[in-house]
C-alpha cells in the first residue's frame, strides 16, 4: 500500500490526530504526549502527516519562513515510526517539505534547520549541500552564526556555537526523532557523544536545498 503525505495548517489538526501522533511516539524512545504535541501545534505553522492506508507512519511540524531574509524550512518536533521502510517514509516526508519550499520560494536556495539527538537524523539531510556541522570540517563564522540564528528561532537559551549543541533545561528534547535501518556513520555519531539527552540536550544542524535541486519537487 502506498504512503501518502499530507501537509496542512496546524490549526486544522484534530484531537484524534494528536492522539494518533502520541500513540506513534509511545512506540519510540522519545514519548511525546498529546498535550505536548498540542502545544507544538500552537507554535508551528504546518504539520506533515504520512499515512499508509489509515495508519499514521510519521509526522513533522515545520514552518516556511525567512530568517534574516533567507528562505528557510525550520523543522520542529517530528517522528517516524520504526518500521522496516522508515527510510522511505523519511524521504517522502522531506520531499513534501521540499515541495512546499519550492512553491513558497521559487528559484531560491533554501536553508533546512533541524534539532536532533540521534545521528541517524542526519539521513533527513540526504541531497542537501554544505551541511553543518559535519565531520572533519571547521565551520566558518557565518555558519556558526547560522547555528546561533537557529538556536534563537528554536528558543534555546544555552547554545555552544562551536559544537552546535544546545544545553537542555531538564525537559524532554523537542527534536526530529528518527532511527534508521543502518548503523550511522561513526564520524557523525561522534558529534553526539557529548549530549546529555536526559537533560534535554540536542544538536542543531542545517543544510542547503539548492534551487536547481528543488525543481524536481515541483
Amino acid at each position: 500500500m502506498a504512503v501518502l503525505v499530507e501537509t496542512k495548517d496546524c490549526t486544522a489538526l484534530s484531537d484524534s490526530e494528536l492522539t494518533e501522533m502520541a500513540d506513534l511516539c509511545a512506540e519510540g524512545p522519545i514519548q511525546y504526549e498529546a498535550g505536548l504535541l498540542s502545544k507544538q501545534a500552537d507554535e508551528w505553522v504546518l504539520v506533515s502527516l504520512a499515512r499508509e492506508g489509515n495508519k499514521l507512519k510519521g509526522f513533522a511540524f515545520s514552518t516556511l519562513e525567512r530568517i534574516g531574509g533567507t528562505p528557510s524550512v525550520v523543522v520542529g518536533v517530528a517522528s517516524i515510526r520504526r518500521v522496516a521502510k522508515r527510510d522511505t517514509l523519511l524521504r517522502q516526508v522531506m520531499a513534501d517539505l521540499y515541495h512546499r519550499a519550492v512553491m513558497a520560494f521559487p528559484d531560491e536556495d533554501v536553508l533546512v534547520g533541524v534539532k536532533m539527538v540521534e545521528p541517524c537524523a542526519y539521513d533527513a539531510f540526504k541531497g542537501l549541500s554544505d551541511i553543518c556541522p559535519r565531520p572533519e570540517y571547521r565551520p566558518s563564522g557565518e555558519e556558526r552564526a547560522w547555528g546561533r540564528r537557529l538556536a534563537k528561532r528554536f528558543s534555546l537559551a544555552k547554545y555552544d556555537d562551536r559544537a552546535f549543541v544546545a544545553t537542555g533545561d531538564g525537559s524532554i528534547p523537542l527534536v526530529f526523532d528518527f532511527s534508521g535501518t543502518k548503523d550511522p556513520d561513526p564520524d557523525i555519531a561522534a558529534q553526539f557523544t557529548a549530549l546529555e539527552t536526559d537533560r534535554g540536550d540536542c544538536l542543531i544542524a542545517f543544510g542547503w536545498a539548492m534551487a536547481e535541486d528543488l525543481l524536481k519537487h515541483t
